[in-house]
């Protein structure tokens, strides 16, 4: 069996709709950020990052939201959350996952993680005020260049759809008016309609 940790609003929920959507083997392990769990030495001993999500394997731990993804797609073909058979559909679903860690998430980081980046309380002030700004500017792409429709890959869903929702949920605390984005919006209320992530979202809200 599978033991996958995660924390309440962050990037872990498309990990988590991944695995529930696989009918994977797992476990939920909730971590406590209000406690500083994350940070607890039983905690780094699992994930050193002190970060989530993590995913315990037989074979050791995974972490990393694109990684985990592409874990759970191969690990589970008959989900069909990835497109396996194609190199180079699976490496455009990578790219955009890679684009949705490395940037989007980066510059949604800034309004409440500045002290990653710099030490001056004005220095992390100017970063938090450039927020809406940069992750406004992440979203107009992807509208405008990476969303095929009605799913990130066009008719095939994909974990890619997943990691796209858990990121677009942010969107209004980042002071980002989502009604910029249609395909965006839409693609949100789509995934917000389905049973599984219904599902997911209560045991995180729980």
């Amino acid at each position: 069996m599978l033991t996958f940790y995660y924390a309440p609003n962050t990037c872990a929920l498309a990990s988590h709709l991944a695995l529930e959507h696989a009918r994977a083997d797992y476990r939920a392990e909730r971590v406590s950020f209000a406690t500083q769990q994350q940070r607890s030495a039983q905690y780094l001993r699992i994930n050193p990052k002190g970060r989530v999500p993590a995913l315990v394997t037989e074979r050791g731990v995974l972490t990393e939201t694109p990684a985990i993804l592409q874990y759970v797609a191969q690990t589970h073909p008959q989900a069909a959350l990835a497109p396996l058979d194609d190199a180079f559909e699976l490496a455009r679903m990578n790219a955009f996952n890679s684009y949705l860690c490395s940037t989007v998430h980066v510059a949604h980081a800034h309004r409440m993680r500045g002290s990653r980046w710099a030490d001056n309380a004005a220095a992390q002030e100017a970063m938090k005020k450039k927020v809406p700004q940069s992750v406004g500017e992440c979203f107009e792409l992807i509208e405008r260049e990476f969303f095929a429709g009605p799913w990130v890959l066009g008719a095939r869903y994909s974990v890619s759809d997943m990691y796209l929702f858990t990121l677009a949920n942010w969107l209004e605390a980042d002071g980002v008016d989502p009604a910029r984005f249609p395909q965006v919006a839409a693609h949100r209320e789509r995934m917000r309609a389905d049973a599984v992530v219904q599902k997911v979202l209560a045991v995180q809200q729980a």
